[in-house]
């Protein structure tokens, strides 16, 4: 099982579409507080539909908190800007992957002290953006589960 980690998550809908994603690939999903939502939240709902009662939570009340859980685990950073591409990973089952907030992304001193977990996800510079949270868990989660053999 893969874990997949949102720290303080702001966008109901983003968090919706993880955890619906988590569920179909037998994921766990995390979240570390604070949110910018409550779990009443009628995009979180709609975005979840009705999967949300599926999803395997974890909430952690703060980000110190998370990083003392997994303190002996294989953890990994998404973030905009590494040299290290997600695809030169060897991921193995149980590794956390591990997103930022939705704008300011992960804090730089984690990012300094964790360097060597650090993974992007290549894209152009043609635009100051990056891609939707949501997608972006896609695109490693589903890299991840391929190299594990979608054990699912």
């Amino acid at each position: 099982m893969f874990n997949i980690v949102l720290i303080a998550p702001e966008h109901p809908g983003n968090v919706g579409n993880i955890g619906r994603t988590c569920v179909l690939t037998e994921s766990r999903l995390h979240l570390i507080r604070p949110f910018k939502f409550d779990f009443s939240d009628r995009f979180l709902k709609r975005a979840g539909i009705d999967y949300w009662e599926h999803v395997d939570l974890v909430i952690h009340d703060s980000i110190e908190e998370f990083m003392e859980y997994i303190k002996d685990k294989r953890f990994f950073f998404v973030e905009t800007g590494s040299d290290k591409r997600y695809t030169d990973v060897s991921f193995k089952d149980g590794d956390y992957l591990i997103f930022g907030r939705e704008k300011e992304g992960i804090d730089q001193k984690l990012l300094d002290e964790y360097s060597k977990q650090v993974i992007t996800i290549p894209m152009t510079k043609k635009i100051d953006r990056s891609l939707n949270l949501a997608n972006s868990v896609s695109i490693i989660l589903y890299e991840a589960l391929r190299q594990d053999g979608f054990k699912f």
